[in-house]
């Protein structure tokens, strides 16, 4: 008996935590559950007719679809449609309509609580257009742990990203209201996919005026409006026919540099991965060099290269005696918990 309660009280306390939409909803659906079985009990009452052919009578009354009787029906019958259908159409069209309100004030809530989200955001990426390469750019960033927003004007596809729970903005990049919403100012680098170059530029365009120090990344279809994207602002422009096409060269003239370079860069068989760290100002390595720090002792990781942090030199191979100074980036190569360390141990400035 005692489990009994327990259970009614587990059914009445999650009742009671139900939005109010929801508590009409579901006790509109009860009562008309209810309807459908005393209407199917009065046709086969008053009329004798079978279990279904009262259920029918009384779905199609309900539902105001339309269709003939089932059976002719006689006054007492006439009468009690009548009053099943004033007991029971409302009923309909008050489901029907609360579960639209509750639909729509669901897709409101899930927007807005995107937007809060993405007003949060610090140092993320902003990655204007979600075609083959977007896709792939997104999922790269994913699983580098890495924030990000994507702008798209189609419809099903910020949709589709939202289902994924993946913060997206409905809008043209060409807008700087869009970017705004995106999180523009705060955002660390901008990634120009749009499909044509023409947009590209423009963007650039729009988000240089904005953001003088933003890293804009843009993407171009023809390598002769790389100069273009260049002179509208943007860091850095990559052709993907171009370098599809490298790659294929590579492939064939040094195929087993190619598949070390992409056993290295995938994180494939070796479980090494290249990863770039910024020495801070007060870190243990700021003003050491890779002899006097141990660094491979220390960190069981490669320098492949060193970037100066006030010229942007950079430095392949540096040598052991070569200093690194506050500022200077690392091109480390190893492990992903190598690498974290790196960042963490001797790159991060100690307190």
């Amino acid at each position: 008996m005692s489990t009994s309660l327990s259970g009614k009280e587990r059914l009445l306390k999650r009742f009671a935590e139900l939005e109010q939409p929801r508590r009409e909803i579901l006790i509109a659906t009860v009562i008309l559950g209810i309807l459908l079985g005393v209407g199917a009990a009065g046709y086969r009452l008053l009329e004798g007719w079978t279990w279904m052919d009262g259920l029918y009578m009384t779905f199609i009354t309900l539902s105001t679809i339309g269709f003939k009787e089932v059976n002719s029906l006689s006054n007492a019958g006439r009468i009690f449609t009548i009053v099943l259908g004033i007991s029971g159409i409302g009923l309909v069209a008050f489901v029907a309509a609360r579960s639209a309100q509750l639909l729509l004030t669901s897709e409101r809530l899930q927007q807005r609580q995107m937007e809060r989200r993405i007003q949060r955001m610090e140092n993320h990426y902003i990655i204007c257009g979600y075609g083959r390469i977007g896709r792939r750019i997104v999922e790269d960033l994913q699983n580098a742990g890495k924030l990000f927003v994507v702008i798209d004007v189609n419809e099903e596809k910020v949709a589709h990203l939202h289902d994924e729970n993946i913060p997206a903005v409905l809008g043209n990049a060409e807008e700087e209201e869009v970017l705004r919403e995106a999180g523009l100012e705060q955002a660390q680098g901008l990634i120009l996919l749009l499909p044509q170059d023409s947009d590209n530029v423009f963007a650039t365009l729009v988000a240089r005026e904005v953001r003088a120090d933003l890293t804009i990344l843009a993407r171009t279809n023809d390598v002769k409006n790389r100069r273009k994207l260049i002179q509208a602002g943007a860091n850095k422009v990559i052709a993907p026919l171009d370098v599809g096409a490298d790659r294929m060269s590579q492939v064939i003239l040094r195929p087993n540099v190619d598949q070390f370079m992409e056993r290295v860069l995938r994180t494939t068989t070796l479980g090494l991965q290249m990863d770039e760290v910024q020495v801070e100002s007060g870190a243990p390595l700021a003003g050491k060099s890779l002899a006097h720090s141990k660094f491979r002792q220390q960190f069981d990781a490669i320098v492949i290269a060193t970037i100066d942090g006030e010229t942007g030199e950079m430095k392949f191979n540096p040598g052991p005696n070569d200093q690194i100074d506050a500022g200077d980036i690392l091109i480390v190569l190893g492990s992903e918990d190598m690498i974290s360390k790196v960042r963490a141990i001797g790159c991060t400035a100690t307190r």
